[in-house]
């Protein structure tokens, strides 16, 4: 029942050209955030009790500020453009994949009701991760200001002698991680790529199932992935590659894990097969 697979490198690359750039501009963009942190630091532990210390304080910790200002607009402008643009692109280069996988017609995509609706409801999720994420950052930050300033302060107006602390008020606030909600600690670049990586090929691969299921009234769908990659999660037993899978099952797990290399070939051939599970070999 095996057909050909076809690869599509310019496709891949695209997808993989999309997610490299943002990342690196997510990236960035949160090194201006970091910068600004060991920036104040650095000049508040300069700080000495004096005459005109605490108006000192205030204006350095102003400038702190509108250096998170301007991360929260530059970074939430990236976020707009991912959900506006780039997965758009994501979701199209994946149903066009999908098409010359399965030798059809690529002119057979169009911006249909149902498309749009597909991509409009999964830029609407990824849209809220990436802000949820950047407004916690900007919290993150807003606290360690204050928190400097409290700290200074004590210094400034001879409360305390030894200077501020700026390792234990960086570790207390590292701006260069990011908290999962297993409270565990990721680096800015690891967790950007993570994210955009995942939400890039979600969105490819949902691109190619609904083209399947709506443009080629597929039914059924053979996956590529890595020989080892389970097919609910990276660690299941049922291993997804040369397996073929109902259009429903496609749908729920388009990929299992952050880091996924799924993709979906739609096997139109097969509608009415007798016999076939989903899960059995290509």
């Amino acid at each position: 029942m095996s057909t050909p697979v076809r690869q599509h490198t310019d496709d891949r690359n695209e997808l993989t050209t999309l997610i490299t750039t943002a990342t690196a501009e997510l990236v960035r963009q949160w090194q201006r955030l970091i910068t600004a942190q060991d920036t104040l630091l650095r000049t508040l532990e300069r700080l000495r009790p004096g005459r005109g210390a605490t108006t000192r304080i205030n204006s350095y910790v102003t400038l702190f500020n509108q250096q998170v200002g301007e991360f929260s607009r530059a970074t939430t402008a990236l976020a707009e453009r991912w959900a506006a643009q780039d997965l758009p692109t994501a979701y199209r280069d994946g149903a066009l994949r999908a098409l010359r996988a399965a030798d059809a017609d690529i002119t057979l995509f169009r911006w249909t009701a149902d498309h749009q609706a597909a991509i409009t409801a999964l830029t609407a999720t990824f849209y809220t991760d990436l802000v949820g994420r950047i407004q916690e950052a900007v919290r993150r930050a807003q606290q360690f200001a204050r928190a400097a300033q409290d700290a200074t302060r004590e210094v400034t107006l001879g409360r305390q002698h030894a200077g501020i602390d700026s390792a234990r008020l960086a570790a207390e606030h590292p701006l260069s991680t990011v908290i999962y909600r297993d409270s565990s600690r990721h680096p800015v670049k690891d967790w950007a790529r993570s994210a955009l990586t995942y939400q890039g090929a979600f969105t490819a691969n949902h691109g190619g199932i609904n083209t399947g299921r709506l443009d080629l009234d597929a039914s059924w769908f053979q996956c590529v992935d890595g020989p080892e990659c389970g097919f609910v999660a990276h660690s299941d037993t049922d291993h997804a590659d040369g397996t073929i899978r109902s259009a429903e099952d496609a749908t729920a797990y388009p990929v299992s894990h952050h880091g996924c290399i799924r993709q979906w070939i739609p096997r139109p051939d097969l509608n009415g097969r007798r016999g076939l599970v989903s899960g059995d070999p290509a």
